[in-house]
């Protein structure tokens, strides 16, 4: 996967695309960082994580600029979206986020609301960077109601 993000990186210089090129070596620098900061080598899974960060400040970043009117900010956002979007795996379907959730609940046993904890450590691996995380919470608290 980090390789495929080297190679588009260099795609956009030949193409000349420095928007795309700016947002991939953006993307390029976080992941390295990560590896620098936690000492560890560049697998998939911090690949996705660190993408999956990215994509939620900027489509945090959407919201606000989007509540405030300014639609030429909202625009670039949209653009910087769609591009790592391109890098991350297939999104979840909302019936095979409930599949994860339910096969969890079944291997934690969880019953009531101390068991969110349990029931999240279970989950996370397995849906993040493909599904909202907030959705994943709110199914699961109202699963334990």
């Amino acid at each position: 996967m980090f390789d495929k993000i080297k190679s588009d990186m260099v795609k956009a210089m030949k193409e000349q695309d420095k928007f795309k090129l700016s947002v991939i070596r953006m993307i390029k620098g976080s992941i390295d960082k990560e590896r620098i900061d936690k000492k560890i080598e560049i697998t998939d899974e911090i690949v996705i994580d660190v993408l999956a960060k990215e994509l939620k400040t900027r489509e945090e970043s959407r919201l606000e600029f989007s509540k405030a009117g300014r639609t030429d900010l909202v625009e670039g956002l949209d653009k910087e979206i769609a591009i790592i979007k391109e890098y991350l795996p297939e999104p979840l379907t909302d019936e095979e986020v409930d599949k994860i959730i339910d096969e969890a609940f079944m291997e934690t046993e969880a019953s009531s609301i101390k068991d969110m904890g349990r029931v999240m450590k279970v989950v996370t691996p397995k849906v993040k960077g493909r599904c909202d995380m907030k959705e994943v919470s709110s199914k699961i608290k109202a699963k334990l109601s």
